[in-house]
């Protein structure tokens, strides 16, 4: 990961301050406002209202949402929601009865649409709605968009909850610190929470927050992977959207335990030097009556015009990112997580959905921007001042954008024009690979450029290659199913793939499962096939992605050098008849170049030559066919001495035998 060295020389970053929990005080103008009513507290103050309507306030969840707090001597709650068009709030709740006349709030005086109360018989755990009327007689009890906590779906409640609790994870927080803006190297796993590990002798249940604090992180350290990263935790209805229609955005699910258990699953993971990634969807929300639609009687987050507001791939409403009180809420959610779970990254959903205006619309179903062009440019806006604000305020965490199409510099600074993304994901790279691999290995001489073709664009972004769960459902197959053959020459092919996968520049990303060839899809409402790692080949599979996260963490030619051309080179792309590729990846020394020899059929080539960069011995350092991975166990057990015959453009060249359908790593001895 390469971000630039001094964050807050970009425009619009915001340092963070000393202590950590806010931006510093920025200078500005005195702000005419009217005057405050005589007695009342300040909870928001004016300040926090000029940035909020500027839609600069980046940390609005210390002040709208439920509070516990003391007020006159009094503890209680302070409540506090934006509806700018409702003609009037009450909050209805288990302290009274849900009684809609007990306890109404005030509307603002200074036209901030924030209505505020303080409840003295509220309480941690106290469960409540806000009953919102509009203007025009549209009357919905509406959950809290700011709430830490919900009812355990399918109740639809908030809850009055707090944050507090007493972080261990210092240790790991002062090592990310230190490696920011320094080559390293990120291997994630990417998991659905409800569904990694289930119970079966309760219910099928699925796992605990706690219970995954216990059982995650030494897996995870024990595969060797880098980083974890769940799929949407945030609240939301229906468990079958797998997270990405939230209507909790402030709210890790209740599913699986309280925000205080989430809390100690972060820190188990911390505590064995594994990162967390969130998956964060900005892009779009569900109609769910108690979530964020049609808020107070009016189209308040979303657009009101469906061309813009409503999406329909998702059936889900669109954010009106051209709102300032929506950008304010959006990027104060993504502070949140990076504040208060102390999260390493966000894995922003959908990006491409939210860059145009057309995306899944034919002609005549969207809007045209001011110039007539399809480019969002509201959303644009949005994703670089997230960028900025994410980087101004923790320099040493990782946003990454699932975006799919050809948009230049995803992951450039936003100062050179970029969007500020940290990586992108390499759908190409994803799509290629897994139609090359699907092919019977007799065909694939009619498609070498399906697997060297990435190589021409791998250096325009930084790259994370990604084998998401997208491409395990819905009728796709299980990787180890895309693979053609037999048995044996099912794994051999999915050996090769992720040898290949990590030897290809850029970060790595795996669903869950495929590390040790689940071969059913996946299912949300089903564990994960442990009972297969019983198997050989299963077990294999799961040796051979520990062997390669070792070797991807330990050889910094696969990472130093990961996002520039540099750190790559082709030593022949031509030999398509044997379906043979090779390259060297290379790091700051020459001396840790690593060659890297694919031969992507089940036939062994004996006496095969390739011209290398050094004229020094070379060592297998890696071979995919050893019978500890399942293979046939043909290698090069001898040191590999150059010979001066010219080939492939080098000086000198080395013979060597190839295995069957297998990827050869060799290091200098």
């Amino acid at each position: 990961m390469q971000f630039p060295k001094d964050p807050g020389q970009i425009k619009g970053f915001v340092k963070r301050s000393e202590s950590g929990t806010g931006p510093e005080k920025r200078k500005s103008a005195p702000l005419k406002t009217a005057p405050k009513k005589a007695g009342t507290e300040a909870w928001i103050s004016e300040y926090d209202i000029h940035l909020f309507k500027e839609g600069k306030h980046y940390h609005l969840y210390k002040k709208l949402g439920s509070h516990l707090r003391t007020k006159n001597r009094k503890k209680g709650v302070q409540f506090a929601v934006w509806a700018p068009n409702a003609s009037k709030v009450s909050v209805i709740g288990s302290f009274n009865n849900w009684d809609k006349t007990a306890n109404p709030m005030t509307h603002r005086y200074d036209e901030s649409g924030i209505w505020e109360c303080f409840i003295p018989e509220a309480e941690k755990g106290s469960v409540y709605k806000y009953l919102i009327s509009s203007r025009d007689g549209y009357t919905a009890e509406k959950g809290d968009p700011f709430a830490f906590m919900w009812e355990e779906p399918p109740k639809t409640a908030s809850m009055v909850w707090d944050l507090e609790t007493k972080w261990k994870d210092k240790k790991w927080l002062n090592k990310r610190n230190k490696q920011k803006g320094k080559p390293q190297p990120v291997s994630v796993y990417e998991l659905h929470i409800g569904s990694w590990k289930r119970v079966p002798e309760e219910g099928n249940r699925s796992l605990t927050y706690l219970e995954l604090a216990e059982q995650l992180p030494e897996y995870i350290k024990e595969m060797g992977f880098t980083h974890v990263e769940f799929m949407p935790v945030m609240e939301h209805p229906f468990y079958g959207s797998w997270g990405y229609q939230i209507t909790g955005y402030f709210a890790p699910s209740s599913r699986y335990g309280t925000p205080q258990d989430f809390i100690k699953l972060i820190e188990a993971l911390h505590e064995n030097e594994i990162g967390v990634i969130l998956d964060w969807v900005p892009s779009h929300f569900p109609s769910d009556l108690h979530g964020l639609h049609y808020y107070d009687g009016t189209y308040l987050y979303e657009h009101a015009d469906p061309k813009k507001g409503f999406h329909p791939d998702w059936k889900s409403y669109i954010f009106n990112y051209g709102r300032n009180e929506v950008r304010s809420f959006l990027i104060s959610n993504a502070v949140f997580w990076l504040d208060k779970y102390h999260i390493d990254g966000l894995r922003v959903d959908a990006v491409a959905s939210m860059l145009y205006l057309d995306y899944s619309r034919e002609d005549g179903e969207w809007i045209p921007n001011e110039y007539g062009g399809r480019e969002n440019l509201e959303a644009i806006s949005f994703l670089k001042e997230f960028n900025e604000v994410a980087y101004g305020e923790f320099p040493d965490i990782i946003t990454i954008a699932e975006e799919s199409t050809a948009w230049p510099m995803v992951s450039r600074p936003t100062y050179l024009g970029g969007l500020g993304f940290g990586m992108k994901w390499m759908m190409g790279w994803m799509h290629d690979t897994l139609e090359y691999f699907k092919k019977d290995p007799v065909h694939r001489r009619h498609h070498q450029n399906d697997i060297t073709f990435s190589t021409t664009y791998a250096f325009t972004e930084n790259f994370m290659l990604p084998l998401s769960h997208d491409e395990v459902v819905y009728g796709k197959q299980a990787l180890i199913n895309k693979m053609p053959g037999d048995e044996w020459n099912k794994f051999a092919n999915l050996r090769s793939l992720y040898a290949y996968m990590y030897a290809h520049p850029g970060t790595k990303l795996l669903f869950m499962g495929g590390e040790f060839g689940q071969t059913s899809e996946w299912d949300h409402d089903s564990s994960l096939e442990w009972h297969l790692c019983r198997y050989p080949l299963h077990q294999q599979i799961q040796e051979t992605l520990k062997t390669l996260n070792h070797i991807y963490k330990s050889e910094p030619a696969l990472y130093e050098v990961s996002f520039e051309h540099t750190g790559f080179e082709w030593i022949d792309i031509h030999d398509a008849e044997n379906s043979v590729i090779c390259f060297i990846r290379k790091g700051k020394k020459a001396e840790e170049s690593l060659v890297v020899i694919c031969n992507l059929t089940p036939v062994p080539r004996e006496n095969y030559r390739i011209g290398i960069p050094q004229n020094r011995a070379w060592k297998e350092l890696f071979n995919s066919d050893l019978d500890k991975f399942g293979g046939s166990n043909t290698r090069n057990n001898k040191s590999l001495i150059p010979e001066d015959i010219p080939a492939h453009g080098q000086e000198q060249s080395i013979s060597l035998t190839l295995p069957p359908m297998a990827v050869l790593y060799l290091k200098l001895e």
